[in-house]
């Protein structure tokens, strides 16, 4: 029994050591963004500002428009949300539902095509944009991201575990696939479509490469390309990078926090039990 107890206590203390050090930089970036300049660049570190200064936050709109980075970040994450979400829901259905010809061979190409890495082709994507004139515009910024094979196929294992005698059903009882999909598919895949669309926000709104790519003007730039406008020759700001990251950061956390139990569900698909 002692043996056991000691064995629980040494995994408890693992887990803390762990959660500390995974929690830790989200606090100092919080606290980070209420020190002053000389604070936060201090040897050995100040973990505590002495004066919470709060006008780190004033001073991050009034030095670069970052309601209008919040914005551009908001509409396009939602955007790329919504839209690969709906692509994801009617390709994982039709690979599960539907029978056609080549759909093994369609399967394969696209199982090979997740294979490849996006920054290999992204340069190919910025090519294209730039020749059909999308630089510096909304599209060009969502365009390359309104589909997803990765979303499709973890919605195409999740559907999986639903049974096929509930899709036949419904089409003996004259349902059509447009009404299996919303009326029986979806309420039965919550979990799992909320995971998706948690998971393609968080990525929209991580967003960091393609924007700086494909933007130039500063009223098109996103949330983490505006964290640059604190730096300069002269050095960094290095209090009000950690505001506007506490900034960035925070939306991602309160999101998470709602759809917490969701996400969970959607995991461990506790829903499609039974």
């Amino acid at each position: 029994m002692k043996r056991i107890r000691l064995g629980v206590l040494f995994s408890y203390i693992i887990l803390f050591i762990f959660a500390i050090i995974t929690v830790f930089p989200f606090i100092y970036m919080i606290l980070g963004g209420l020190m002053s300049f000389q604070e936060t660049t201090s040897i050995p570190p100040t973990l505590i500002p002495h004066h919470f200064e709060w006008s780190n936050y004033a001073k991050v709109f009034a030095r670069a428009p970052f309601g209008r980075y919040f914005f551009n970040t908001v509409l396009t994450a939602s955007v790329t949300t919504i839209v690969s979400l709906f692509n994801s829901l009617l390709g994982a259905f039709a690979m599960v539902n539907l029978r056609f010809k080549g759909k093994g061979l369609i399967q394969m190409v696209l199982l090979s095509l997740l294979m490849v890495p996006g920054e290999a082709i992204i340069f190919t994507n910025y090519n294209t944009i730039a020749h059909m004139g999308l630089l510096n515009t909304y599209v060009g910024l969502v365009l390359p991201f309104l589909t997803s094979i990765f979303y499709m196929y973890y919605l195409q294992s999740y559907f999986g575990s639903i049974s096929d005698t509930i899709y036949k059903a419904a089409m003996i009882d004259g349902a059509s696939d447009w009404d299996y999909i919303w009326k029986i598919l979806v309420p039965m895949s919550k979990g799992g479509l909320f995971t998706v669309g948690l998971l393609s926000f968080i990525s929209g709104w991580n967003s960091f490469l393609w924007p700086l790519l494909v933007t130039n003007e500063d009223t098109m730039r996103l949330l983490n390309n505006g964290l640059s406008a604190f730096a300069s020759d002269a050095g960094s700001e290095t209090q009000l990078q950690l505001a506007a990251a506490t900034l960035t950061v925070l939306p991602i956390l309160v999101l998470y926090l709602i759809f917490r139990k969701q996400i969970i569900k959607g995991v461990v698909r506790n829903d499609l039990k039974g």
